[in-house]
């Protein structure tokens, strides 16, 4: 239980604080109050839940103080320490709701003992208001959650249920704030745990409303909208020091109204979609940061694409993870980007890659296969992951454009056995690239990467090498050979043969056994 003390007195306020033992007793102290007025400036902000106050101060009065805080918040105790025992006054405090009339000369036990009951009738009043809280929580959610024209009626019975929304004076105004977590803040924590610590430090902070929302916490809460953003950041650190996981809030649109709180939420909830644009380092986004932001270009430009398929043609993963991470980067740094544009920009590198992916495929007679990390993509989870998401699907991508590479290298060694087999016949660049079912271009172009020859070039080695072979294993004629090999035309024949070896066929036939006699 938290206990404000109010008085004008310094060494009252002293004597207070220090000779009665409030913390060995369950109570929270907080620094005390010098006047009525500080006493009103900082009840929003700490919520105390007990305030034991003067009642003749310079300024406001006790009963002037209390009857501004019944106001607004109807369930603190007031506990009046006079030093004046007028029954007009003891009157007076009970109209305004005062709970305890207790003169400065009791001693420290009497005024513990008043503490303490003050303490008990709140715990009753919290047990009591339960039922009333939850009720009151439902009816604040379907009011935000509904699309139905918010009335004056709805607004008073929110109010009822949450005075402390009640705005004190025009310069005020409702904050809504949205927390999440990169994992669901349970509606519920266990007693004790370190989300349960950080949800009251967050309620506490705040001094606001909290409800669950969506995986994450909502909160709201009045006060000037030149110290909203300085309140939550304060708040954040204050968990923070309790959680070992990150927080990030979201600050909707500043209302005037109850009856507005549903656009500040959407306002919020939109702040809420920036998270990953916003940084991992950031913590705290503002919709008043993020609302005139116009949106970055949505398709990947044609030299953005290039770069995309040669990171893919090169079958190398760290490079891919390097790709992504420098995309992403550009994107984050784009002061016009928006989780829509993001998407729809990251989305055209996908298809583009998908597109690569199928011309490859085609140009060695086959069709890609369907990713249906593509065809089902969830662009709100290409938002909030993209780094996973590009990487699942343009992993995918690649692995598949390995495998048409497989393909490519056994059609290549599928084509050479071909060419063994059938050197004695005619064997024309389409024949061959038809028989391995590839466009004849792309086929050329692989045949000389895999090989390092063009197919002209390799078919008449072939020939040659095996023209040698029969010259030297065989008696039968140069004529019959070249025929043997693939060559109608004997001079044609002898001049490759002679190209390739520096010798006619005849003359290789005749000074070969004595070079290789000579050699032995």
């Amino acid at each position: 239980m938290k206990l404000l003390i109010v008085d004008d007195e310094v060494i009252i306020r002293q004597g207070l604080s220090t000779v009665i033992k409030w913390e060995e007793n369950g109570f929270t102290l907080l620094i005390p109050a010098a006047s009525a007025e500080e006493a009103l400036m900082r009840i929003p902000l700490e919520q105390p839940d007990i305030i034991l106050t003067d009642i003749r101060m310079t300024g406001k009065t006790g009963l002037d103080l209390a009857r501004e805080v019944k106001a607004d918040f109807p369930n603190t105790e007031i506990v009046i320490l006079s030093g004046y025992e007028e029954f007009t006054y003891a009157q007076q405090a009970i109209r305004e709701g005062i709970s305890d009339y207790l003169l400065k000369t009791s001693r420290p036990g009497d005024i513990m003992s008043a503490a303490m009951r003050a303490r008990d009738r709140m715990k009753e009043k919290r047990t009591a208001g339960e039922h009333q809280t939850a009720f009151g929580a439902k009816l604040l959610e379907r009011m935000l959650a509904g699309d139905s024209l918010i009335t004056d009626q709805d607004v008073t019975e929110i109010l009822s249920y949450y005075p402390e929304l009640r705005l004190a004076s025009p310069s005020e105004s409702l904050h809504l704030v949205l927390v999440t977590s990169n994992s669901s803040l349970p509606a519920k924590p266990a007693a004790g745990s370190e989300i349960e610590a950080a949800g009251i430090q967050l309620r506490e902070s705040m001094a606001s409303v909290m409800m669950d929302w969506s995986g994450g916490w909502l909160f709201i809460y009045r006060m000037e909208q030149a110290y909203s953003m300085i309140k939550i950041a304060s708040a954040l650190e204050r968990a923070k020091l309790v959680l070992t996981r990150p927080l990030y809030a979201a600050a909707g649109q500043a209302v005037a109204s109850v009856k507005q709180l549903r656009t500040a939420l959407r306002s919020a909830e939109h702040a809420v979609s920036f998270r990953f644009l916003a940084g991992d380092s950031s913590s705290l986004i503002s919709y008043e940061d993020i609302m005139k932001r116009k949106g970055m270009r949505t398709v990947c430009s044609q030299e953005e694409e290039q770069a995309l398929t040669a990171v893919l043609r090169a079958r190398d993963a760290s490079k891919l993870t390097v790709w992504i991470e420098v995309v992403l980067k550009t994107v984050k740094q784009d002061p016009e980007s928006t989780p829509a544009s993001m998407k729809a920009y990251l989305h055209s590198y996908l298809v583009a890659g998908f597109r690569w992916l199928e011309r490859a495929a085609a140009s060695v007679g086959q069709s890609a296969v369907a990713l249906p990390q593509l065809e089902g993509l969830d662009l709100n989870l290409l938002a909030a992951k993209p780094g996973e998401v590009m990487c699942d699907i343009l992993s995918a991508i690649m692995n598949q454009y390995e495998h048409l590479s497989g393909d490519r290298n056994s059609a290549i060694t599928k084509t050479i056995a071909y060419i063994g087999e059938n050197l004695n016949r005619s064997l024309t660049l389409t024949q061959v690239a038809s028989y391995v079912h590839m466009n004849p271009n792309y086929f050329s172009e692989l045949f000389k990467r895999e090989t390092g020859k063009n197919y002209l070039e390799f078919v008449t080695e072939a020939r040659i090498e095996w023209a040698i072979k029969e010259l030297r294993e065989t008696p039968a004629k140069v004529s019959e050979i070249a025929k043997r090999v693939g060559y109608e035309d004997m001079k044609h024949f002898t001049r490759l043969f002679k190209r390739y070896t520096g010798e006619t066929p005849s003359f290789f036939r005749e000074r070969k056994p004595d070079a290789e006699k000579t050699s032995s």
